[in-house]
């Protein structure tokens, strides 16, 4: 009679053999899927507390939210000559001026992102789309750690391979400052200030080496204390009509700029 340790291991192995064989006929049973995004609930489908657990466990990056976006425009080869990656900042920007978002500019922000979750849908929400230019506002998310805890050499990493990815594919790069704020509504315990310049000096130094455009919302919208303007903003962070209108002419300036040089592997 064999030794009577050896009947769990059996068991086990048994079991684990039926888990990593799946029928071929259900293509979601190994977590890869034809269509990832089909059956992914929405925020109204669940208790708003679980909401945020969900989406981080079934789409971290969020690729679903321009994912049918993206291939209407493949589908009609409609390359957007500037595409806006970034947070609530950008998202907010073609919801309160959509005529701004016009000539070639697409707005590809989603709300509550981190520098690591726009790094996961770069290539679906940038490269894949061809643009000639690159817009990345990010960092105030990463700042107030909505995603966990990161150290700033972390979000300046996530922020150089985007920029890296986009060199690569002939694509020029705009980095833009995080804006001025006092603090954060939702996490109105952190101290931000200081990490904030600091999150700024080392990409406006970075984009100086590299030859990209640096686009400083930051200096035209903040107090000298460094909080945003009052007149620009109705809860400190998120700019309003009049705080995208300041940041607008800067915005065509840096674009004109990037569009005026050659891509950078050319340099």
């Amino acid at each position: 009679m064999p030794p009577l340790w050896i009947f769990p291991i059996a068991i086990l192995t048994a079991a684990l053999c039926a888990v990593a064989t799946p029928t071929v006929a259900d293509d979601t049973a190994s977590g890869i899927a034809a269509n990832p995004c089909a059956g992914l609930k929405g925020p109204d489908d669940m208790p708003e507390t679980q909401w945020k657990a969900y989406l981080f466990a079934h789409d971290f990056g969020q690729l679903c939210h321009y994912r049918a976006q993206n291939a209407a425009l493949r589908a009609d080869n409609a390359a957007p000559r500037v595409v806006f990656m970034g947070d609530s900042i950008t998202e907010s920007w073609g919801q309160q001026h959509p005529a701004f978002f016009t000539a070639g500019k697409l707005d590809r922000g989603i709300s509550g992102q981190t520098t690591a979750q726009m790094l996961l849908r770069f290539r679906q929400d940038v490269i894949e789309l061809h643009p000639q230019a690159v817009h990345i506002l990010a960092g105030t998310n990463d700042i107030a750690g909505n995603t966990g805890p990161s150290t700033l050499e972390q979000v300046e990493a996530n922020i150089v391979t985007m920029a890296e990815l986009a060199q690569i594919h002939h694509i020029r790069v705009i980095l833009a400052s995080v804006p001025p704020a006092a603090n954060f509504p939702w996490r109105p315990q952190l101290r931000i200030g200081d990490t904030i310049q600091a999150l700024n000096a080392w990409m406006k130094s970075y984009a100086e080496r590299q030859g990209f455009i640096y686009v400083d919302y930051y200096t035209a919208m903040a107090t000298p204390s460094g909080a945003m303007q009052p007149a620009l903003s109705k809860d400190g962070v998120h700019p309003t009509r009049k705080g995208y209108e300041v940041m607008e002419p800067l915005t065509d300036k840096a674009i004109r700029q990037a569009l005026a040089s050659p891509p950078h592997d050319e340099h």
